[in-house]
């Protein structure tokens, strides 16, 4: 029988201390997330250190990636494309396939924070028009249609590809653009906004993605989900109230004053023994319409083992739960 989502997990590549080690360990991640059965990993692009991810280059970490594994489908979420030339993006998106076999799923997005785009020169108040603008020149490259009058193409050419770009949207609006454009979209872990929590908000946006969506390939929805789950339930609380403590989101800088729990509602995060992590999830109303579930184990700060635990409870434990299996 077929799994109903593809199993993925996402890393911000985050950390003090030397890149190399935090680099090396997440490679080794990919490495475990196969053997695991995770379909597909992502990464996030950050640039200057403005946030705790590390890693500003996502595609020769990937090739990294692609020489040590098999199978495992390696995707950017996402590649901020108004502080990028969109050609490169292709040029180093193709090579990357080349490279993987064909295994590249290509994420972009208009997101970072402010600062980033002063450093680079760009104007963040032009995102979406810069985004719109390299998303449709991107799409054409990794197209292969001819780029100028002398008819130059992309080279190396990436057939496919353009079949598994994606784009986030955190908006109605924005997820039915990213329709119109016969793109993926991806749906950030969570949203909260004007006392709604992120199923309220996010429904919408999927509906308005299928309702305009008409290309003729399937529509392909990514769901990202917050996870933190622990062999012993009796753990969870403590080791969780850790993470945050460690990652600086505990307590919480807001005046509201919440408890555990209630910040965990709001930012989403589905916590405890692995059967009570599946239960949070298959109560979630959106991953019915998700052709990716994509877990990861943020806000909340893990260390190298940990992450690998979690990795482990979430493949054998959380996923089988909610009807996915290994290799089907």
């Amino acid at each position: 029988m077929a799994n109903p989502f593809r199993l993925g997990f996402f890393t911000h590549l985050e950390g003090e201390g030397d890149p190399r080690r935090i680099y090396q360990e997440t490679l080794d991640l990919f490495l475990a997330a196969e053997e695991l059965g995770f379909q597909v990993g992502w990464v996030a692009q950050h640039h200057f250190h403005i946030h705790p991810g590390r890693l500003p280059a996502p595609f020769p970490f990937l090739a990294a990636v692609a020489a040590r594994t098999r199978r495992i489908r390696l995707g950017t979420s996402l590649v901020v494309l108004p502080l990028e030339h969109p050609l490169r993006v292709a040029e180093d998106a193709a090579v990357v396939d080349l490279l993987s076999g064909g295994r590249l799923e290509l994420g972009v997005g208009s997101g970072g924070a402010p600062a980033e785009f002063h450093v680079f020169g760009v104007d963040p108040a032009q995102r979406h028009e810069r985004t719109t603008a390299g998303l449709e020149q991107l799409k054409r490259a990794l197209g292969g249609e001819r780029l100028n009058q002398d008819g130059l193409s992309l080279d190396p050419p990436a057939p496919g590809l353009v079949e598994r770009l994606w784009q986030g949207a955190g908006s109605v609006a924005g997820a039915r653009f990213v329709a119109r454009q016969g793109v993926g979209l991806l749906l950030p872990r969570a949203t909260w906004r004007d006392g709604q929590g992120t199923e309220a908000l996010q429904l919408p946006m999927i509906q308005a993605y299928l309702a305009a969506w008409t290309a003729p390939e399937p529509p392909r929805i990514g769901l990202s989900r917050s996870v933190f789950p622990v062999a012993d339930g009796r753990m969870a609380r403590s080791l969780l109230q850790e993470g945050l403590e460690a990652a600086g989101a505990w307590p919480p800088s807001s005046e509201e004053c919440l408890s555990l729990e209630a910040y965990c509602q709001r930012q989403h995060i589905a916590w405890g023994h692995p059967e009570e992590v599946a239960a949070r999830l298959a109560a979630d109303r959106t991953l019915a319409h998700a052709t990716d579930l994509i877990v990861q184990f943020g806000p909340a700060r893990t260390d190298f083992q940990q992450t690998l635990q979690m990795l482990e409870l979430v493949a054998t434990r959380v996923a089988p739960a909610l009807g996915w299996q290994p290799g089907a």
